[in-house]
């Protein structure tokens, strides 16, 4: 073993030790369903903070790629949209969720619109909560590092990701996410520290950039560029969000925790866009998917590599644990326990962690692009379930069962009918993404059926 490799694997093995060890010491013995899927609902600020912003950055590698192919867009389509619908669930939807003590977000559209609608729900976030573009990213990286083909690399990644989960619930998964909350900030410092230090001042860099890095579209249409924007509403509907605000310790937690995280979240972005930017410049020539990894190759001494690299899995790590949690949650206790409750919720979850990661392994190698995985999974799943979950937690808007159950059946058919339509005939229909015509004809429901009451109540 050569000295080089030893400082690149020794941060590595410490991380990995350091999180199965805290992951298995959060664990307590034969926990109830509230400790084992929200910690009891025990949330402080600074945890609250940790694993929300922790999970929000599993896609890291697909935002390299992005900032190194389109320069300053990505920040306009991965960051800005974000803030907006994160400040409007802080400030109108966050306390409602810890008031209403759900478990889920099936759990409330079962409360509020009956089996059929949350039998649905629980379908569609099986789904969306796929871990599976982040199993990619972390499958990718790892066989970059280690030189081993695709399937052992997303197996391993997996292992490593889920393992304490399976012990620990929920509470491992936010003990794990403070590591991680450290190790993310500290590899991007060092990264954009070496760059600029190294290369040429920041204030140079925009002097070096072409005019696609610098143009805010990126080179995209209007209809792309709104379907990014509207896909930023997938914060109204991530399952994460609602976690964290249904165990945070009390509504005012979970709206502070979250206009917080906005903050954290603006100083990483501006770190990651530099970093792509700078990769850019310095490795023109580099594969836009490991802009940061080869950009840490570039300029960083082997021990920070080391710490750059073991930054990079802890983002994803991070993300790919609670989402394959909140998938095994989908499947466990929205889709199968209310059907059949000979099994305990924890069981049934536990069981849905290995669907869940049979499902990710799947979706991977039917889409094995973090974007497109993104893009698609945003674009089918975010128009059926938007308006019916937003009305769920504003009375005002609500609908009657058999309504939201089928205006969520036929929007979902129609986005994903365009959606098949597209990938076989290679265009979207008449020029139009999928997700519009799922979206709107949601809103005309919604906007019908509010008129019809608003005219009835005043006749």
């Amino acid at each position: 073993m050569n000295e080089s490799f030893f400082y690149l694997a020794l941060p590595l093995a410490v991380y990995l030790l350091l999180l199965v060890f805290l992951g298995l010491r959060a664990a307590r013995h034969n926990p109830a369903e509230e400790e084992y899927l929200l910690s009891s609902r025990s949330l402080s600020t600074p945890a609250f903070v940790a694993t929300l912003v922790t999970t929000w950055y599993g896609g890291i590698l697909g935002v390299g790629e992005f900032s190194f192919s389109y320069g300053i867009s990505s920040w306009f389509v991965f960051g800005l949209p974000y803030y907006f619908f994160a400040l409007l669930f802080a400030l109108f939807i966050a306390p409602k969720i810890r008031r209403a003590n759900n478990y889920s977000i099936p759990d409330m559209l079962y409360r509020t619109y009956g089996k059929p609608a949350g039998f649905l729900g629980s379908v569609f976030l099986l789904f969306m909560t796929s871990p599976a573009p982040y199993i990619l990213m972390l499958a990718i990286l790892i066989k970059n590092w280690l030189h081993i083909n695709l399937l052992s690399s997303v197996l391993l990644g997996t292992f490593f990701s889920v393992i304490y989960v399976y012990k620990g619930g929920f509470r491992s998964v936010v003990q794990t996410d403070k590591l991680q909350f450290v190790l993310m900030f500290t590899g991007f410092l060092l990264l954009v520290c070496y760059a600029v230090g190294s290369s040429f001042p920041l204030s140079a860099l925009p002097g070096r950039l072409d005019a696609l890095h610098k143009n805010p579209a990126g080179g995209m249409s209007w209809q792309e560029i709104g379907v990014w924007f509207l896909i930023a509403s997938w914060t109204f509907i991530d399952p994460g969000f609602h976690q964290r605000c249904a165990a945070a310790k009390t509504p005012q937690i979970a709206r502070r925790g979250i206009l917080i995280s906005i903050g954290f979240w603006f100083v990483f972005d501006m770190l990651t866009l530099i970093s792509g930017l700078y990769a850019f410049v310095l490795l023109p020539q580099a594969a836009p998917l490991m802009a940061y990894p080869e950009l840490a190759r570039h300029i960083l001494p082997p021990l920070f590599q080391g710490l750059f690299f073991t930054g990079l899995l802890a983002t994803i790590m991070s993300t790919i644990d609670s989402y394959t949690f909140l998938s095994a949650l989908s499947f466990g206790r929205d889709l199968l326990w209310p059907f059949q409750k000979k099994l305990s919720v924890n069981q049934w979850v536990k069981y849905g962690l290995l669907v869940s990661a049979a499902v990710s392994v799947m979706l991977i190698f039917l889409v094995p692009s973090v974007i497109k995985l993104w893009y698609n999974l945003g674009t089918l799943f975010i128009p059926p379930l938007l308006l019916p979950l937003l009305a769920a937690y504003f009375p005002g808007l609500r609908q009657k069962p058999l309504f939201t159950f089928g205006i969520m059946l036929l929007s979902f058919l129609i986005t994903a009918g365009l959606f098949i339509f597209r990938q076989i005939s290679g265009a979207a229909l008449a020029g139009v993404e999928p997700f519009f015509p799922g979206m709107l004809l949601s809103l005309l429901g919604y906007g019908f059926m509010f008129l019809k009451e608003k005219i009835t109540a005043s006749e």
